[in-house]
């Protein structure tokens, strides 16, 4: 089976190209790094140094694709050019294979190859000076450190820094991704809050309207029909005074105009008057006291607000309907029941929404909610903590 060489970068191909022919022009002119005659010269001329020169260009050329075999062969290489005359290109590219292999090898081969150069290093230092007893023994040390060491050194560098702009790259697009996750779980978060501030400030009075439009349009009594329009009226010049209100809010930019205040607990008493109005018999029983968390006080309203629309829709005519809040165990209770309607009695059609909006406003104050039969009675309970509310 053939071995596939790995295809070489644009870069390695132009560098192997002016190593070599910068190589050969210094070949051409007979410059070299050791004299002819030189004792370590082992094969004389200025042919063989040649050989090392190809290997070393042909190594380059794989100085990224396959660093590690670069450098393995090119060291075999220079050690053949210091048998010859010598070629400073050969050199030099072979400190390029150094520096190459620590920033382009592995992450096991970028830290063993500084270490191996610096021992080698040392050992060129250390050897020769106790072989020879010379100063110029030092030399050779020298000599092998900035052949080996100092490229190895600023690979190692280079890789540290750009590993470094990696990781930093890294955070700020994990930053960057969080911040659009929060930035779309805030506005799903909103367009829910705005749903159900909408639908709680107008179904009750849609409800309504849709319910005595209805009756007018069944009876064909005068007085039944300037009652019902008298109600009609009035629910929709409420229902326009809530829609302000909520564009007010979504438009307040923090100037001088101060938003208008979100409903309290202490509406209820307007809120059952209004119920009583459009034909409900409503019973108020409110024992929850003072000083009750903001939230807690809206989530509050808007879940008896609620209740009485859908009581206004679903509860037999006549049927008593009982709102009851209480305060115990650092807790609200709000309970609200009616009668089951009567099937053939006129009534606005519902989606569920209100029941999915009680459910939202109770959790996000880690309270509970429930609503269904119990017994003759449709049945709402909703307990809403306090301590929650303080810190919402």
């Amino acid at each position: 089976m053939a071995v596939r060489l790995p295809r070489p970068h644009r870069f390695d191909v132009y560098v192997a190209a002016g190593g070599l022919l910068g190589g050969v022009l210094l070949w051409a002119i007979g410059l070299g790094v050791r004299p002819a005659g030189d004792p370590i010269v082992l094969f004389d001329g200025r042919w063989p140094l040649l050989l090392p020169l190809v290997v070393t260009a042909g190594c380059e050329l794989l100085r990224r694709a396959a660093p590690r075999t670069a450098v393995l062969i090119g060291t075999g290489a220079l050690v053949l050019d210091t048998m010859t005359q010598g070629s400073l290109i050969t050199l030099l590219m072979y400190t390029d294979l150094g520096y190459a292999v620590v920033l382009y090898g592995s992450p096991a081969t970028a830290r063993r190859v500084p270490w191996i150069a610096g021992l080698l290093t040392v050992a060129a230092t250390v050897v020769p000076f106790a072989v020879w007893r010379v100063p110029e023994a030092l030399l050779i040390g020298v000599a092998v450190g900035v052949v080996t060491f100092a490229p190895a050194s600023t690979g190692l560098i280079v890789r540290s820094h750009r590993e470094a702009a990696d990781a930093a790259r890294l955070r700020a697009e994990q930053t960057a991704l969080l911040a659009e996750m929060d930035r779309v779980q805030a506005v799903s978060a909103e367009r829910a809050r705005m749903a159900r501030e909408l639908h709680d400030m107008v179904a009750n009075h849609l409800s309504a309207i849709a319910i005595h439009s209805t009756a007018a349009l069944s009876l064909d009594d005068p007085a039944t029909t300037r009652q019902a329009l008298g109600v009609i009226r009035e629910n929709s010049v409420e229902g326009l005074s809530e829609m302000r209100r909520l564009i007010g809010i979504l438009r307040d930019t923090g100037g001088d105009t101060e938003p208008s205040a979100a409903p309290t607990l202490d509406g209820l008493g307007a809120l059952v008057d209004g119920a009583r109005a459009n034909g409900l018999d409503v019973t108020l029983d409110a024992e929850h006291g003072t000083d009750l968390p903001a939230p807690v006080e809206l989530a509050a309203y808007r879940i008896v607000q609620e209740s009485l629309t859908n009581a206004l829709k679903h509860a037999a005519k006549g049927g008593p309907v009982r709102v009851t809040l209480t305060r115990a165990d650092g807790a609200l209770h709000v309970r609200v029941t009616s009668p089951y309607g009567d099937p053939g009695a006129p009534r606005a059609p519902g989606s569920g929404a209100g029941l999915v909006g009680m459910r939202e406003r109770a959790a996000l104050l880690g309270g509970t909610f429930d609503a269904g039969p119990d017994g003759a009675l449709w049945t709402v309970r909703a307990v809403l903590p306090l301590d929650q509310g303080a810190s919402s």
